[in-house]
This record gives structure tokens, sequence and C-alpha cells, in this order.
């Protein structure tokens, strides 16, 4: 287990609690229902855990990342859709301003966000522009004191719920293909202009709310753009590498959890007159899984406490590692929990049926594993 402060066992005890009242009674019935409960927001929010990251002289808790990954792995071992709240706003809304925001957008945002009734998304991926981030077609053309944004987005998470968004999209030439004419922008959900789609049936994380965002003649203050016009891509790349860990750290928590009910399951099961988890085959089984999750738990922090301490020389590298090794490790175990219960884990309302789907999209999310060991081997070959 990871050494943790006083602050994060005082975090973790009182989170524990909303765990165990808030969401395991309804962890199934958010996946059957396809339905976000939405009174968590405020749960989370008055926790200081939707605005995690928030520093504190704009009246957030200032949460370093081992800690907020402390607090998703913690939630995920019951619930991926409730542990998607931990640090929700983040990625979306407090990285992106906090590294290329400037004084005044800081000052107008922050203060908004930290007070935890704000939900924002980040929207980047399109029907045929996911990895290749420069494929996106949504464009932003200048317009004055505005910007006037047309195109379409897809798979945004939370964007029914959504206040803000964090849009990626070409500006100057935008019909030029590549990232050198990528901006990033906050926009406001209530702008005329902005439609949402419906969402698609998917294979995990059903709770979770999420659609397409159509544009059409959206405007869009110049005010509202974070960083310079065309480096949008920068900034995505970089915020991205801050954000992979929370997402390992969803893996690792997953993974945790469906070894628990594994581990629990094999002591009672009987077969031939004896609990399976007597049989050798099994053991091995629940070793391995053991000891995939205690070195993928152990290379999270490791990258999370480097980042906390501003130690970013290998910071792509090392965020391409966690991020590709704990959700592998999240589907290697969370697969080998169905294969240990047997009939009884392939049944739909169990929780490892449906731990293993929802394992399955943090692989492809935030960065497709694959592209996170194109970039691992670039680095180690010394390209970049």
């Amino acid at each position: 287990m990871e050494e943790r402060t006083e602050l994060q066992e005082a975090l973790l005890d009182s989170l524990q609690r909303v765990v165990d009242k808030e969401i395991a009674p309804i962890a199934q019935q958010m996946d059957e229902e396809e339905k976000f409960p939405v009174h968590l927001i405020k749960v989370f929010g008055e926790m200081g855990l939707m605005q995690a990251r928030v520093p504190e002289e704009y009246g957030g808790p200032g949460l370093d990342l081992t800690t907020t990954c402390m607090a998703k792995e913690l939630v995920a071992r019951v619930s991926m859709t409730g542990a998607q709240l931990i640090n929700q706003n983040t990625i979306s809304f407090v990285l992106p301003l906090l590294h290329f925001g400037t004084d005044e957008q800081r000052k107008k945002w922050l203060p908004l966000v930290a007070n935890g009734g704000v939900v924002s998304s980040v929207a980047i991926t399109e029907p045929h522009a996911g990895s290749d981030v420069g494929a996106m077609k949504t464009s932003a053309v200048r317009d004055g004191d505005h910007y006037v944004v047309n195109g379409q987005k897809c798979f945004i998470t939370m964007a029914p719920l959504a206040d803000y968004i964090t849009l990626f999209a070409k500006t100057g030439d935008v019909g030029k293909r590549g990232v050198d004419n990528i901006s990033c922008f906050i926009v406001d959900m209530k702008s005329a202009g902005i439609t949402l789609g419906g969402s698609e049936k998917m294979m995990g994380q059903r709770g979770t709310p999420h659609a397409d965002i159509f544009f059409d003649n959206v405007r869009v203050p110049v005010e509202n753009r974070m960083g310079e016009e065309g480096r949008g891509f920068i900034s995505c790349m970089h915020i991205l590498d801050l954000n992979r860990p929370t997402v390992a750290a969803s893996a690792v928590g997953v993974a945790q959890g469906a070894f628990d009910i594994a581990v629990a399951y094999a002591k009672e099961r009987k077969a031939f007159g004896r609990a399976i988890g007597e049989f050798q085959g099994l053991q091995f089984m629940l070793a391995d899984m053991h000891i995939q999750i205690e070195a993928a738990r152990a290379l999270l922090y490791k990258c999370t406490r480097a980042i906390d301490a501003g130690q970013h020389t290998r910071l792509t590298e090392m965020a391409s590692m966690v991020k590709c090794f704990c959700t592998d490790t999240a589907m290697k175990v969370t697969t080998d929990a169905v294969q240990i219960l047997g009939g009884h884990g392939y049944i739909r309302g169990n929780h490892v049926e449906r731990m293993m789907r929802d394992a399955k999209v943090l692989q492809i999310y935030e960065g497709t594993n694959q592209i996170q060991r194109m970039v691992i081997a670039r680095r180690a070959l010394g390209f970049r």
C-alpha cells in the first residue's frame, strides 16, 4: 500500500464513507439504467473533489495529483462511473487555465470552478479525428472580437451536464491538415448555435453521460481563447500528459475492485468438496492478478509524485507508460476475475461483468494504448 499523509488518510476515510453510502448501493443500477446520479455532483463538489486541482489562492482545495489519484482509485474500486466525477473539471478547465491561461482568465474562471457546482468537459474528438488530432475539421474563424465556430465533436464525456467546455478547433487556415493551426477556447454551453446529439449505446461506463456536440455559427469571445492562436495542439498534449495518471488511477481502482471480488468468491465457492481457492491453477491466476495490480499502483504513484515535485523531464514518457500499463492491467485483471467466477461472472448484473466492460474503454480514450506504445518507443529510441 502506498504511503499516505494525514491529510490523505482523512480525505480517503471520508470518501470511503461516501462511497459506501452513496455509490456502492447504486453501482449496478447506474449501469443497468444508463443513468447518471446527478446528486453526486453536489456531493463531490462539497468535498472539493470535482475541483480537486484548483489552487487555494482561487478558492479551491489545491490537492496534488497523488492525492487526487488516490481518491479516484478508491471510488473506481466500486464504480468507474462514480469515479468520473473525481477531478472531472481538471483536464477540461483547471489545467488549461493554470498552464496556458492569462491571469485575467484564471481570476475569472477558477473561482467559478472552485465552488464545486460547475461541470465542464473537454471537446477534442471528432467522427474522423480521434488519435489523429490534426484531422479535426471543427473551425473557429476570427470575426472581429469573436470567433465563429462550426463543426462537430463526438463521444464528449459529461457533455449533457456540462456548463462549459474546453474546445479545440482549427483557426487561421482552417482547411489545412495538421496540428499547427489548432487553438483552444472556453465555450459556454448555453451559447446560441450549440446543440447536443444523441448518446451512442456503449459497451461499458453506461452510467456516464456523453453526447455529440454540434456547432452552428457559435460566437466565442476572443478573450475566451486560451494560449496563442495555433498553439492549441501543444497545449492539448501537455495537458493530456498531466492528466493521464488519473486514467491510470481509475484502472488500478477497477482492477483492485475486481480482484477483491474474485478473492472473496474463491474462498466461498466449493467444487469437488473444497473451496476453489485451494486449487493451484486458480491460485496462480490470483497471484498474477495481485502482482500486476501492485506493479501498476507502484508505477502510478511514482509518476504522480514526480509530477507533484515538478520533475517533468520524462513527463510524456512516464505518462504514456503509466496510462498504458495500468489500463492493460485493468483489462487483464477484470477478464480473469470473470473467469474465476465462471458462469456467475458472465451474468449481467454481476459486478465483475460490469467492471470488465468498464475497463475496456480505459485502453482507448485519452490516447489509445497503441499510441502510448509509439510514444514510449520513440522516446527510448531518442526520436521526438
